[in-house]
């Protein structure tokens, strides 16, 4: 009888790594890149271990960024409280663009600035705009490539189940 009991808590042990393993299959770590913050100071993605977070790729010149920036400063706005935190990656060439962009849409989600475009290269970034969803642990659990009205039920969806893992 006790080498039934230890069969079977052996058993379950097997049984939730091999569950484990399969969730982590096909995750991947998001990149530790460092970004300018607005005064130049540099900013590690991984200073952000720990928190749920959406790491955001625009450009002033991308048309359906200017329809997702204010949806996702929206989305910051609201699930800040609860944990998240956004970072807006401009990947504008020359500043100036990006600046008069900002000028025109108010915004409280933190903007960092890529412009030699060192870390969409690093995501494997294909489209603008393009967001990931990083877990807590650093691994990007959800991608979004281009924006439709849409897809902020997807995103509040996603937020939610990561801030709500431990």
């Amino acid at each position: 009888m006790r080498n039934s009991r230890l069969s079977a808590i052996l058993v379950a042990l097997a049984v939730v790594a091999a569950a484990q393993c399969l969730a982590a299959a096909g995750r991947t770590s998001a990149p530790d890149v460092v970004l300018q913050g607005p005064a130049g100071t540099p900013v590690r993605l991984s200073d952000y271990k720990g928190k749920v977070l959406l790491v955001d790729f625009w450009a002033s010149w991308c048309v359906p960024c200017k329809t997702s920036f204010p949806a996702l400063d929206a989305i910051y706005r609201e699930y800040q409280p609860k944990g998240l935190e956004v970072l807006a990656v401009n990947l504008d060439e020359q500043r100036r663009n990006a600046d008069a962009f900002l000028a025109q849409h108010s915004h409280r989600m933190t903007v960092l600035f890529d412009p030699k475009g060192v870390a969409p290269e690093a995501f494997g970034v294909k489209g603008m705009p393009t967001s990931f969803l990083i877990d807590k642990g650093g691994t990007i659990r959800f991608t979004h490539t281009g924006y439709t009205g849409n897809v902020d039920v997807s995103y509040r969806r996603e937020i939610a189940q990561l801030l709500g893992e431990q």
